[in-house]
């Protein structure tokens, strides 16, 4: 199997090829590259016979979005009921454009209100069920250049499929998106209360449903990570977006000055201010020896935790919105065939991008760099923060 990496003849990156294991009783496939992913999406849509339920943060009007819809009104037509979830910040379809969906006799929701202080909340969640029985799901949106090559600078992410009993908890949880959709006043407050308390897991525990969002404790996902953070020695990153608070900084240092803690993090970024953010913390990660690179061959959109023999997978990024304010999910296993894979995986991608040394770190530490480092942080970690909760959590 082919492996993600700069080939040896042309110094080019390539996108890894997909690749499937077995987990506590559960059937996943990982799917890297953008042509894959698309494939992987459309066979799923293709092959429904009685359910598709479909929520994803971002839905553009474009070659793939149409190709989308087009392939949702077909099983529309052949008589699968189709719900489609869709965030009023982050998706840009219009009516008009989503209108053949509902000739067809599929139905979609706007999770969010387009007016009003809610709307700072966001439905980041990515998720496509087939049937009841099969799932994709992962950090990849609905837009041409989640699915692009890296030599386009598409976004570099991941989709997995899943199959097995874990899906039975992504339905509940979708059924309970439908729910809240038709009334934001309710819902809201539903939200809340679900967001500190749902959570599914199988028999044992070892896979478990983790979904993170407004609430004024820590939701499932974040009391999850904080926890394993706390007892980990080896921790793996690949992230999109990484501006944590103190409190789990904090505890990736420990992690690092007792075990091993390596973080994959963006070079390149459709937002400016999430790349300094995140180098403002390089200094004091580097200096408790915590090992960094930045991922250069595209834009980087992946979210990827392995600590232990625990894997994260899902929609959440590792910064202040996923962790306490946008509606995230996140797929929890503790397998240690698995864990080990994952990290062979961030391994490879490690080969393709820069490391941060403590001495490349200082040099590029200019005080005009800092300064921007220091602004993206305020922006992202601070004033969006604290802005977003005042307003509707009044905390």
């Amino acid at each position: 199997m082919a492996e993600a990496s700069v080939s040896e003849t042309t110094g080019v990156y390539r996108d890894p090829e997909p690749f499937a294991l077995e987990a506590q009783g559960h059937s996943l496939v990982f799917y890297p590259g953008g042509d894959d992913r698309r494939r992987a999406l459309m066979d799923l849509v293709g092959s429904a016979t009685t359910t598709l339920d479909i929520c994803f943060y971002i839905f553009a009007e474009d070659e793939v979005s149409s190709e989308l819809r087009d392939a949702l009104c077909a099983a529309a037509r052949r008589g699968v009921a189709v719900t489609l979830i869709l965030d009023s910040f982050g998706a840009s379809a219009s009516d008009r454009f989503l209108q053949p969906l509902v000739d067809a006799g599929g139905r979609y929701f706007c999770f969010s209100p387009r007016i009003g202080l809610r709307y700072l909340i966001r439905n980041h969640q990515k998720m496509v069920i087939a049937d009841g029985e099969r799932a994709l799901f992962g950090g990849f949106n609905i837009e041409d250049d989640y699915f692009a090559p890296p030599e386009q600078n598409g976004w570099n992410d991941l989709a997995v499929a899943l199959e097995g009993d874990a899906v039975a908890g992504l339905n509940d949880w979708f059924a309970r998106l439908v729910d809240w959709t038709d009334d934001d006043a309710p819902h809201f407050r539903a939200i809340r209360r679900a967001v500190s308390q749902w959570e599914w897991r199988d028999g044992e525990g070892a896979v478990r449903w983790l979904v993170g969002g407004p609430t004024r404790g820590l939701s499932s996902w974040a009391r999850s990570v904080t926890r394993d953070l706390s007892q980990a020695r080896k921790l793996d990153i690949f992230m999109a977006y990484f501006s944590p608070p103190y409190t789990l900084l904090r505890r990736i240092a420990r992690v690092a000055k007792t075990g091993r803690a390596r973080l994959l993090m963006a070079a390149k970024s459709d937002n400016g201010a999430t790349l300094g953010a995140t180098r403002s913390l390089y200094r004091y990660l580097l200096k408790r020896k915590a090992r960094i690179w930045e991922f250069s061959p595209c834009k980087l959109h992946t979210k990827l935790l392995v600590l232990d023999d625990a894997v994260y997978l899902g929609s959440a990024n590792f910064d202040m919105r996923s962790l306490y304010l946008n509606l995230e999910i996140m797929l929890r296993i503790e397998d240690a065939a698995l864990a080990e894979r994952m990290r062979e995986f961030i391994a490879h991608q490690i080969a393709a991008s820069e490391e941060i040394t403590p001495a490349l770190h200082a040099q590029r530490s200019t005080l005009f760099n800092r300064i921007r480092w220091g602004a993206g942080w305020v922006l992202v970690s601070v004033l969006d923060y604290t802005v977003t909760r005042r307003l509707n959590l009044g905390i």
